[in-house]
């Protein structure tokens, strides 16, 4: 259960009542703060809606972000927006087995072209390091216009902080969702130790 009640429209003020998405437990939870939650939804109608990005690219990175992270309500949700825009389940696929695992290992080279790769590994950099190296911006800024990198980029930050808010609020994941994570697993989430005297 997650940690804040999740609202229905019963709950808003009728000024409250036009906030769009509220079936989503995300939006019902951050609906406790019901002008963030339109902004919020705003943001994510423009990346899905109205940017010039590529939706490929763009849900590519969404995705990323969601692998990242080990996000599997980010992640569940954004297959099914994916799949509804046209990626393929390869390309899907192909973010797990691109993404190194541990400090060894280096990801896979798949069928994804340079740009798509580049995507991905922009949004991993970003999420697990907070820099862009300057070979992944360059291929980047060559393939996108200068307004769609910027898009890209304030998408992959947009879904960064929209992960840790999930997890602090432990967002419940839709059971219409679940079937996503059935199909394209995450991998398991490692567990450290918390660090002496915290």
């Amino acid at each position: 259960m997650g940690r804040l009640r999740y609202l229905d429209y019963a709950d808003l003020a009728p000024e409250d009542r036009d906030i769009p998405r509220l079936k989503s437990n995300i939006t019902r939870a951050v609906a406790h703060s019901p002008k963030l939650a339109r902004h919020v939804a705003a943001r994510g109608m423009y990346f899905r809606h109205e940017s010039g990005l590529d939706a490929r690219l763009r849900e590519l990175a969404i995705l990323q972000v969601g692998y990242s992270t080990r996000s599997a309500y980010e992640w569940a949700h954004h297959v099914d927006v994916a799949l509804s825009f046209g990626v393929s389940e390869d390309d899907i696929r192909a973010i797990g087995q691109e993404t190194p695992i541990g400090q060894e290992t280096q990801g896979r080279r798949t069928h994804l072209d340079a740009v798509s790769s580049a995507v991905l590994a922009a949004a991993r950099s970003l999420t697990d390091d907070l820099v862009l190296p300057q070979g992944i911006f360059d291929t980047l800024s060559h393939a996108l216009s200068t307004e769609h990198l910027v898009d890209l980029l304030v998408a992959i930050g947009e879904y960064n902080g929209l992960v840790r808010v999930m997890a602090a609020i432990e967002i419940d994941l839709e059971p219409e969702y679940a079937e996503y994570l059935e199909r394209f697993p995450l991998p398991p989430v490692v567990i450290t130790s918390e660090k002496e005297g915290s």
